[in-house]
């Protein structure tokens, strides 16, 4: 399914989904909000790996689970990866002091945003993960005009 501001894709395994994250690590540019959500094992960061890794990152590239953020300096570009999973409370977003973060040249790239609450900035970008029987599906949904272009972008 491809509309302007929706995409669905059926990934049969890690192979194909770190391809797939290989050519959207290819379309990704500055300031860009990306929510990642799916439950656990989903491959939140393996898609996150695959980006960092089309944009010439070759470092160990881990979740941020219990480090709340991983930063990546590639080519010009920031990455900054969160994983909210262990807040309790939407003002621990405030607390950590994350806010700085999305300052409009960084790309932030948002596992679990749903637990910053709405202190969190929108996304540009969000995609959805679903596992399935026989791999997973993910639907990429844009919701600003930036959005839009990266998901034209994107020819799938």
């Amino acid at each position: 399914m491809h509309e302007p501001n929706h995409i669905r894709l059926d990934l049969p395994d890690e192979a194909a989904t770190t391809a797939f994250a290989a050519h959207f690590g290819l379309i990704l540019r500055p300031g860009l909000v990306i929510y990642l959500r799916g439950d656990l094992g989903a491959g939140k960061t393996t898609l996150v790996r695959g980006m960092l890794r089309a944009l010439g990152y070759d470092g160990r590239v881990k979740s941020p689970t219990y480090t709340l953020i991983e930063q990546y300096d590639l080519a010009g570009l920031k990455l900054h990866h969160f994983d909210l999973y262990r807040f309790r409370d939407a003002e621990e977003w405030e607390a950590a002091g994350f806010r700085d973060e999305f300052n409009g040249c960084n790309i932030c790239v948002v596992e679990w945003p749903e637990q910053a609450g709405e202190l969190l900035p929108s996304a540009d970008l969000e995609i959805i993960f679903t596992i399935r029987p026989n791999g997973r599906t993910l639907d990429l949904y844009a919701h600003t005009d930036t959005g839009k272009q990266c998901l034209t972008a994107l020819h799938v």
